[in-house]
């Protein structure tokens, strides 16, 4: 069989390109949404939180911790049956998006919870005095206050679910990293591995930039 030459791959690699950004987008948005509640949460029971509360601090606390410390590979083949459970299969870019999102979640939980200790006291304190309550606190206060470092936050989860999309080929995830394994690494095909790995990091590198030059204009209308 002739080797597939990476400049008679680009319908390949375009379709496996807008798996990867499906997969991306929609765990994306799971993970903003899931990661900001779970950071929300820690931070408002935390000690010097609104409203402390020891015991779910640190329960919530020590399952962040696992989920971030397992290797996503590793994450990866043990999420298979509830994969299967929750999308009817363990393959597929709508498979992916599974383990994508649980994996990431924790990561950007950490972020936000971050973002939000960051915010000075006295503005809390400020908003309490004129009867604020917890909850307008949050959406008043903290998320407006921090939305520059939670943007940043945002695109560094990104980025890393862009890696994390890659590695989901391992298993029949689809995507970029899906093609760079059939076409190039179990066909020894070196230019089809680098033309995959070049889009990759093309990807990044425009995510990165879009993020960096919204955290910038805010930075400038503050």
């Amino acid at each position: 069989m002739n080797k597939l030459q990476w400049y008679d791959a680009f319908p390949e690699v375009w379709e496996a390109t807008l798996e990867t950004l499906y997969m991306v987008a929609v765990s994306f948005v799971l993970t903003v949404v899931g990661g900001v509640l779970v950071g929300i949460v820690l931070q408002l029971t935390s000690p010097s939180g609104l409203w402390p509360r020891r015991t779910l601090n640190t329960v919530l606390g020590v399952i962040v911790n696992l989920f971030r410390s397992l290797p996503f590979l590793i994450l990866l083949i043990a999420l298979i049956g509830f994969t299967r459970f929750i999308v009817g299969t363990a393959i597929g870019p709508t498979a992916a998006i599974v383990p994508l999102t649980i994996g990431a979640i924790p990561f950007f939980g950490r972020i936000v919870e971050s973002a939000l200790r960051e915010v000075p006291r006295g503005r809390v304190e400020a908003a309490q005095a004129m009867g604020a309550t917890n909850a307008q606190i949050v959406r008043k206060v903290l998320l407006p206050e921090a939305l520059s470092p939670l943007i940043a936050g945002a695109t560094l989860t990104l980025v890393l679910l862009v890696g994390y999309s890659a590695m989901a080929g391992v298993i029949g995830g689809g995507g970029l990293g899906d093609f760079a394994i059939v076409y190039g690494y179990q066909r020894f095909n070196t230019p089809v591995l680098l033309l995959a790995v070049v889009v990759l990091i093309v990807m990044v590198q425009i995510m990165q930039s879009i993020g960096d030059l919204m955290v910038r204009r805010l930075a400038h209308r503050r």
